[in-house]
């Protein structure tokens, strides 16, 4: 992966969190030796003092340690809490979503469609479209572009305004009849790694997530692309 030199993010953050991911993935295993300092300059095409300011950061975090001539060497990982489980229910992912805090990019209230398949279900007539930005612990996890059914959308107009929007719709009394989510593999585009604070082509996970109520309607559409490093599927085999 590259810097993305377009991006407002500072270069040492992007740079540190590329190395972050490194260890994340185990490609710099615990105990192991960074990279020397002129072989990171050279790679990412920065200044010295760039990569030196990334390096402090992740010593800062206790993820490594630099050792007086002796180089810089990994001593934790980055903690799993960070890490999201793919939700397989609807209730699941309500109380994933319960406390985070979305910030609003774009807000639409007059969209007559949404992007929806002839598999998905019956289209509404109007749609409220949000893109919305996620963080947990004060750092962005997904973007959300969603799009909302207007006249579910008037039942709690503000509260779907200011609160994460799958905790309400599940709690909804003849609300939510169905729920399909689709989970692909993709790379940030400018605008997503911006929004994500990460590089751009960084591999996010694409969530397609499509809520239908009792009569086949599409109440919620939802497209999401989550950070690669906050993502963890884990499923029993059977």
């Amino acid at each position: 992966m590259t810097l993305d030199f377009s991006s407002a993010a500072p270069r040492y953050l992007q740079i540190a969190d590329l190395m972050r991911q490194r260890i994340a993935r185990g490609q710099w295993p615990l105990g192991d030796k960074l990279p020397s300092l002129e072989s990171l300059v050279e790679e990412f095409g920065v200044a010295r003092l760039t990569v030196r300011q990334a390096m402090d950061l992740l010593a800062r975090e206790g993820l490594v340690s630099p050792q007086q001539g002796r180089g810089t060497f990994v001593i934790a990982v980055p903690a799993r809490q960070q890490w999201l489980k793919v939700m397989t229910s609807l209730d699941d992912l309500a109380r994933a979503y319960r406390d985070d805090k979305p910030e609003i990019v774009t807000f639409d209230e007059s969209v007559a469609r949404a992007p929806l398949t002839a598999d998905d279900g019956t289209p509404a007539e109007q749609y409220v479209y949000m893109r919305r930005v996620h963080l947990k612990d004060g750092r962005p996890y997904c973007v959300i572009d969603l799009y909302l059914d207007e006249r579910v959308f008037r039942r709690h107009a503000e509260r779907f305004r200011r609160e994460t929007v799958i905790p309400i719709l599940a709690a909804m009394r003849n609300g939510v009849a169905h729920a399909e989510q689709v989970l692909t593999i993709g790379t940030a585009d400018v605008e997503v790694a911006r929004r994500l604070q990460v590089p751009v082509n960084a591999p996010v996970a694409e969530v397609r997530r499509v809520l239908t109520d009792a009569a086949g309607r599409v109440i919620y559409l939802g497209e999401v692309k989550y950070r690669g490093d906050f993502i963890r599927l884990q499923m029993t085999l059977k």
